[in-house]
């Protein structure tokens, strides 16, 4: 069976995922783009973008493993667009015309819409849907590959809880953001299903891989 797969998820010291304030402007908030600043260093982050540059240590190395071997992603509402999305008919994702998934991707909102086929081969389909049910649907989509949890914290914290995750990559950055959505909440006692492994590297950051045990 195709595993679940969170990659690239950072967090503060304080455990938020996202800031507070959302907006079109500022998708996750009062953190800006803080909790995300050592992947844009990295070699993975440039060559998205057609360009040659940026570093190429362990940080390129956990970045880059984000797309290899996914065939789906599920992701929240929060994710696909900014508070009120779901009043605009033509609302499309924070993308553009070719988004980055270039497979089908699931979007959990309690006000589905018809399905919407962009560029580059990303079907965006919208579920009410518990856990288990859209993890169902994404994996048929995915043809065999694995699934990618795309988040926002609120959605990986549902499937954590869930004991629906396989594998997690989360990266820890040395800020306090004090408020805002928080990915922890309710877990208690998660690491005893799950092995973990920690690194640090020269950017400040750490990188936590959970994999499951009792799988």
């Amino acid at each position: 069976m195709s595993a679940l797969r969170v990659h690239n998820f950072s967090i503060s010291l304080d455990g938020f995922a996202t800031g507070e304030g959302q907006a079109a402007d500022a998708p996750f908030g009062h953190a800006g783009e803080r909790l995300h600043e050592w992947m844009f260093a990295t070699r993975y982050w440039h060559e998205m973008g057609g360009r040659r540059e940026g570093g190429s240590g362990a940080d390129h190395a956990f970045a880059a493993m984000h797309g290899r071997g996914i065939g789906a992603e599920i992701m929240g509402a929060g994710k696909f667009g900014p508070p009120g999305w779901q009043d605009d008919p033509n609302y499309k994702g924070a993308w553009g015309p070719n988004p980055p998934f270039h497979s089908p991707v699931f979007v959990l909102t309690h006000r589905p819409r018809p399905s919407v086929e962009m560029a580059g081969g990303t079907t965006f389909h919208f579920l009410s849907a518990s856990p288990a049910e859209a993890l169902r649907k994404a994996r048929e989509a995915a043809g065999g590959l694995d699934v990618r949890l795309g988040g926002g914290p609120s959605v990986v914290r549902d499937f954590l809880a869930a004991g629906l995750v396989d594998h997690m990559h989360v990266v820890q950055v040395p800020l306090l953001l004090g408020r805002g959505v928080r990915l922890w909440d309710g877990l208690e006692a998660l690491e005893e299903s799950y092995s973990i492994e920690a690194v640090s590297t020269p950017s400040g950051v750490t990188h936590l891989t959970f994999t499951a045990t009792n799988r």
